[in-house]
């Protein structure tokens, strides 16, 4: 991440453009997770009990030590985890549980399921051009990628923040011109 930031700080003194409206520019926008709620109801982390109460079970849950993903949400601060860690699973949807916590890390449009974004729907049926006018920064940035199975999907990607702290992104698949999933992703 410092490599890209010292590219960037080169990339704007060429430009003669300040690092703040460089960012604006060069920068994928930021998705405001505060302004998510998973089927209209669960914002991105919540409490096993909500999950229970609203999707009830799980379909099948793994060990997070068993499947070792290359970042936990949960991690802590000294990069240890809790060995009962486990991603549970829901209509192909994924989501990290460690204790009573859980966060969405992957949610799929699947049956019914939507998410509202600023009070508005995106669920399945929801188009490129629906998204491009919700987010016209990340729609010029459209990018395609292999996504599981060698499948290749449309993405929008996103910032987590403002400051670009995060290496994570947020992306939005497509498929055939309509919203896929949405998957947090953090580099090993």
């Amino acid at each position: 991440m410092m490599a890209f930031k010292h590219a960037l700080l080169i990339l704007l003194a060429i430009l003669g453009l300040p690092y703040a409206q460089g960012q604006e520019v060069l920068l994928p926008e930021v998705l405001d997770v505060k302004q998510l709620l998973f089927d209209g109801k669960l914002q991105r982390f919540f409490l096993v009990q909500e999950f229970e109460a609203h999707f009830h079970q799980p379909d099948s849950t793994a060990l997070l030590v068993d499947v070792q993903p290359c970042n936990y949400i949960f991690e802590y601060e000294d990069g240890s985890k809790d060995a009962d860690d486990a991603y549970w699973y829901k209509d192909r949807s994924r989501f990290e549980r460690s204790r009573e916590r859980m966060a969405v890390d992957e949610f799929w449009f699947t049956k019914d399921h939507f998410i509202l974004y600023n009070g508005i729907r995106l669920d399945a049926a929801t188009t490129f051009s629906e998204l491009a006018e919700l987010f016209p920064k990340a729609a010029n940035m459209l990018a395609e990628l292999d996504a599981y199975g060698g499948e290749k999907l449309q993405v929008l990607t996103f910032r987590e923040d403002e400051k670009n702290i995060s290496d994570g992104k947020i992306r939005l698949f497509l498929k055939d011109g309509k919203l896929y999933f949405i998957q947090w992703w953090f580099p090993c």
